[in-house]
């Protein structure tokens, strides 16, 4: 079963990319020498630290939201989710209050998504999850990755 096939049959839909009130310089994906390298994504329009606004739970699903959001972006530039061979590193930031230090769990939301989709063969990577102060647009997490290409 290809991840596009994954995806269908987990009642899953790949949102639109979000629009933002500004244009960043940067590509949302380039492609070289077999990797794509995923620039850091996020669910725009919903705000809050984790562990103050913001319940683990609602950060997991924030996270989740954001593993569709990179999903997007690869099926925009690549045209297909089953491009990528493996994942490979994934590097997560969550905005965090004072004194949390849960991230892991709160990107398990993303990783636990990538791994639905792909499998632990292909989905399961290495990670760093990061707390910070503050994200881009007060968003409560923000994703990167690197992916191997078939």
């Amino acid at each position: 079963m290809t991840p596009d096939e994954r995806l269908a049959e987990l009642g899953l839909e790949l949102p639109e990319m979000p629009a933002t009130p500004y244009e960043p310089k940067l590509r949302l994906v380039t492609v070289h020498g077999g990797l794509a390298y995923l620039s850091g994504i996020g669910p725009i329009g919903l705000q809050g630290a984790i562990g103050s606004e913001l319940g683990i739970e609602e950060g997991y699903e924030a996270a989740r939201q954001t593993a569709l959001l990179a999903l997007r972006q690869i099926t925009d530039a690549l045209g297909e989710l089953d491009r990528v061979a493996r994942w490979l590193r994934v590097l997560g930031f969550v905005r965090s209050a004072p004194g949390f230090g849960e991230q892991p769990r709160v990107l398990n939301g993303f990783s636990d998504l990538i791994v639905d989709v792909y499998g632990e063969e292909r989905g399961l990577c290495s990670r760093s999850a990061i707390g910070t102060s503050e994200l881009p647009l007060g968003i409560p997490v923000e994703v990167e990755a690197i992916v191997a290409l078939r």
